[in-house]
């Protein structure tokens, strides 16, 4: 590194504001794919590269080894669409909605929603399929009975996005930890801190807001009961089916490898398939790779011509081919992230940022403010968690702050605030799906926003943070030069 030609500010900054500006205008103006804007902006931090003194083999080392590093994460989310698939396969998904769709009180609604939801998301990880099943039946429910339709539908995205946060099939828990250069679990236990109080928080007002809404003992809506008939009508229901988010379940609470035990619970789910409800293994095997599609009962001779609209959508999901979107997009991201950090621009910008940070409460809210600002400026949850991670792993480091803070505030000022801006994908697929504009929703969503305040306590009295021994900073620019 001493014969190469060291950054300034300018320079150092040129890489990240050129992809900002290229994913502001490309992406959120002129509809370019994501994927091509991340090369371009990957280009350009390997030109900076090569002008300072690198090489392209010095540039795709850098690639590699942060290929490396989010290798495990781009396998986990592979698994993830098997799962799913095979879920839907055994009727484990189908099993958990039928029942919560039937034990839906009128008079719990808001609270009925938001625990149903967290479920759902929980178990399957993806905020998404929640609200856009479930959710859309929900807030059915809410029409037929009158309560108002915004605060059932931030109830549902509450829900929703409480899952998709902690639980170990997201993709976005999975992104987090790994760009955070931390562990699974331990991510998903830090996050308890901001999630759990978001959580009571929540349940406390929609359950309030449920008795003071008018709420009456009529009957089920129809579409709810079509729904659940259907479900009856395809699948052979019995405890059996709960089993494989259990074995799920037990894998996170032991601190198991998540791989073999997501591929073991892929195994169980086409067991219970086969042997509950009477499909094959070619289907199983089918519902894995490519995910689950209702054509499989019509194969199996069931009548399928009565089944409602909602369910094909509720069922056809899944499958590890599903990912491959998503694990595209983390190549390219990570080929930005490598050849950033072969520059050492981040070592500049952080050296920076330090002159002005000087407490854990500052570092807390720059991380926050700066994940927030991406989320918007980018209209993506990855990159989002990518780059404030980058840019503040090394300050973190050296202010003696296990990376795990780090992995929980990106989570905090990203994952669940995405839904709450109204030109990002999930502000509009949340407000489209539900019928409810996202300002609407807004202040209904109060798991969504309220982890930030709690973020924000926390950094300034110092309770909920974890702590290491500090490093200093030229053992940290050396550490990031060995793995850059």
């Amino acid at each position: 590194m001493d014969n190469k030609k060291q950054l300034n500010l300018g320079l150092a900054i040129l890489p990240i504001v050129a992809m900002l500006l290229l994913l502001i205008i490309g992406y959120g103006q002129l509809g370019l794919r994501i994927e091509s804007l991340l090369l371009v902006s990957a280009g350009i931090a390997a030109a900076l590269a090569y002008w300072q003194g690198y090489r392209w083999n010095d540039v795709i080392d850098a690639i590699v080894a942060k290929l490396a590093k989010a290798m495990p994460v781009m396998m986990i989310l592979i698994c993830v669409g098997g799962l799913i698939g095979t879920w839907m396969f055994s009727g484990t998904i189908p099993y958990m909605v039928y029942w919560g769709l039937k034990l839906i009180s009128p008079q719990y609604i808001l609270i009925a929603a938001f625990f149903i939801t967290s479920v759902i998301s929980v178990c399957t990880g993806t905020s998404w399929g929640a609200a856009g099943t479930v959710g859309v039946a929900l807030m059915g429910v809410a029409a037929g009975l009158d309560v108002p339709l915004a605060a059932a539908a931030g109830a549902v995205v509450s829900g929703a996005y409480f899952g998709d946060k902690i639980s170990p099939l997201s993709d976005s828990t999975n992104f987090a930890a790994i760009v955070a250069d931390t562990d699974l679990y331990s991510h998903i236990q830090h996050l308890m801190y901001t999630t759990i109080p978001g959580f009571v928080l929540a349940a406390v007002v929609y359950l309030i807001a449920g008795h003071t809404s008018s709420v009456g003992s009529v009957a089920t809506p129809e579409k709810v009961m079509e729904i659940v008939q259907s479900l009856e009508s395809l699948y052979h229901f019995n405890l059996l089916l709960i089993l494989p988010p259990i074995l799920v379940l037990w894998g996170a609470i032991t601190k198991r490898p998540v791989i073999p035990v997501m591929l073991a619970a892929c195994a169980l789910a086409i067991v219970l398939g086969i042997g509950v409800q009477g499909l094959t293994l070619k289907q199983g095997f089918n519902a894995l790779i490519g995910g689950f599609n209702l054509s499989m009962f019509s194969d199996q001779g069931y009548n399928i011509t009565g089944v409602v609209s909602d369910v094909p959508r509720l069922l056809n999901r899944g499958g590890m081919s599903s990912m491959m979107s998503t694990v595209l997009l983390a190549f390219c991201a990570f080929a930005f992230a490598g050849a950033l950090a072969l520059t050492g621009a981040l070592t500049v910008i952080i050296n920076r940022l330090l002159q002005v940070v000087h407490t854990t409460g500052q570092l807390i809210a720059a991380t926050l403010a700066t994940t927030i600002l991406v989320t918007g400026a980018t209209c993506n949850g990855k990159l989002a968690l990518l780059i404030p991670a980058e840019l503040f792993k090394g300050a973190y480091h050296r202010m003696g702050l296990d990376n795990k803070n780090l992995s929980r505030t990106i989570e905090d000022g990203c994952t669940v605030i995405e839904p709450l801006i109204p030109w990002t994908a999930a502000g509009i697929y949340m407000a489209t799906t539900l019928g409810v504009s996202t300002l609407d929703l807004l202040p209904w969503a109060i798991q969504c926003y309220a982890a930030v305040f709690f973020a924000l306590i926390y950094g300034f009295t110092g309770f909920g943070i974890a702590r290491v021994a500090p490093e200093s900073p030229l053992k940290n620019e050396e550490t990031q030069r060995e793995t850059a």
